[in-house]
């Protein structure tokens, strides 16, 4: 993977998932990381370093505290899906082994589930 650059959106970011921090908050008239962080205090009760905000401002994070991102939320009035946005992702290529023999087997009752994806756990 290559660098984007600094202040730029990497275009294959890891996992498919896309921050859009600095988008969304400019979308909100927040420009700059000050702005951000006085937001951040006044709505959401959250005080981050300088340091943290600008990371976060300026760079796709690896991992964001769900704390974090409600008070991202909190401060620009906004969804977690106006800060990450899922990309497609590659499925994993299957083996043929394993796939041998599925398609001579009966469906078993239950739940359906979607392609290699789990059921939704009980309410």
């Amino acid at each position: 993977m290559t660098s984007a650059g600094p202040g730029l959106a990497d275009p294959d970011p890891p996992g498919g998932v896309q921050w859009r921090l600095r988008m969304a908050a400019a979308e909100r008239g927040v420009w700059t990381g000050t702005q951000l962080r006085r937001l951040l205090a006044e709505r959401a009760g959250l005080d981050l370093s300088a340091a943290s905000v600008s990371a976060l401002f300026t760079k796709q994070p690896s991992q964001v505290k769900l704390s974090t991102l409600a008070a991202l939320c909190a401060a620009l009035d906004c969804a977690p899906g106006d800060l990450l946005v899922l990309g497609p992702t590659a499925p994993a290529p299957a083996s043929g082994p394993v796939l041998a023999g599925l398609s001579d087997r009966r469906p078993s009752p239950g739940p359906s589930r979607v392609a290699g994806r789990r059921s939704l756990p009980p309410l």
